[in-house]
């Protein structure tokens, strides 16, 4: 049984999506953002600033770069674990089957994955900083970078599996048993995932024209996830892209504001930014998991029928 059908393995009446989206929703952005804003409050000198900054501008408070990261982490967290619940509790479901179609989760593709995305990634850096060393200024201080390491390495996996499990699998699987196929699953989560970006700070400094690497990255990770029969590969790609820029490399404009050890100081370039990865980058990648993995049915597995086995 495919990934897709392992969603045939639960109950899947509409109104229990409907349960399980409402229920993740209150936990992630409304229990979620109790801490956060709790934070935001305290460092707020009167009302009228915390309510003229609101939640996308609390950084602006003067809140510490890994407070505010552990906040933002923390909604994630929550919302998780309501998710997880969720699908437990109105779905029926195990688990795993909303991750893999694996009799269990396989850590050797996870981390396999997250390895290779590192390498291109840290390659990525090396590159442009080769090219533009001034853009570049040194930021190590001791105890907020390790502080930093602690809490991306502990909770940002958090964040990236949540949405992962959420548009590359809950989504992904239930759409895909309404339509009965897997293109189209495909396309609408991507484009979901996509659209879901559209408030990043990144967005507001390039255009909307980024969008496109966001569901450009959401079709990689999808189509990955179909082939592969499994969230592993993506968990990890995704894990590694948002740990790396966080250890790594810091901006004033980019939706994580860290204590990283460089920061860029640079305007962003688009070309670098969207055309590189989508064009050189990511068809690398799909060919060396291809080769890894030894895929086939490219076309059955990405656009064919999603049929119940009694």
């Amino acid at each position: 049984m495919g990934f897709i059908e392992q969603a045939f393995k639960g109950k899947n009446n509409w109104w229990r999506y409907l349960l399980t989206l409402l229920f993740t929703i209150t936990g992630w952005q409304i229990l979620g953002i109790i801490p956060l804003t709790l934070t935001a409050f305290l460092h707020s000198e009167n009302i009228e600033e915390f309510y003229r900054a609101g939640e996308n501008n609390f950084i602006g408070l003067g809140i510490n770069n890994n407070l505010y990261l552990l906040g933002i982490l923390l909604m994630f967290a929550i919302g998780f674990i309501f998710l997880l619940t969720g699908i437990r509790t109105f779905h029926k479901r195990s688990i795993n089957t909303v991750v893999t179609a694996r009799l269990k989760f396989d850590w050797s593709r996870f981390f396999y994955a997250f390895a290779l995305w590192s390498f291109f990634a840290l390659l990525f850096i090396l590159f442009d900083y080769l090219n533009h060393p001034s853009d570049f200024v040194w930021n190590f201080n001791l105890v907020p970078f390790f502080l930093l390491v602690i809490i991306s390495i502990v909770l940002m996996p958090f964040q990236t599996s949540f949405e992962e499990i959420l548009f590359r699998g809950y989504l992904m699987q239930g759409v895909g048993i309404l339509s009965r196929n897997r293109w189209v699953p495909l396309l609408l989560s991507s484009v979901i995932f996509g659209l879901l970006h559209a408030y990043n700070p990144e967005i507001e400094k390039l255009g909307y024209i980024l969008i496109m690497y966001y569901i450009g990255t959401g079709l990689l990770f999808g189509m990955v996830t179909l082939l592969d029969e499994g969230l592993e590969l993506s968990m990890g790609m995704h894990a590694a892209n948002n740990i790396v820029a966080s250890i790594f490399i810091t901006t004033n404009w980019t939706v994580f504001q860290t204590d990283a050890l460089f920061i860029d100081q640079s305007e962003p370039n688009l070309g670098m930014l969207m055309y590189i990865p989508l064009f050189i980058i990511y068809p690398i990648i799909l060919f060396l998991l291809y080769k890894k993995y030894k895929w086939h049915d490219w076309v059955e597995k990405l656009t064919g029928k999603v049929v119940e086995i009694e």
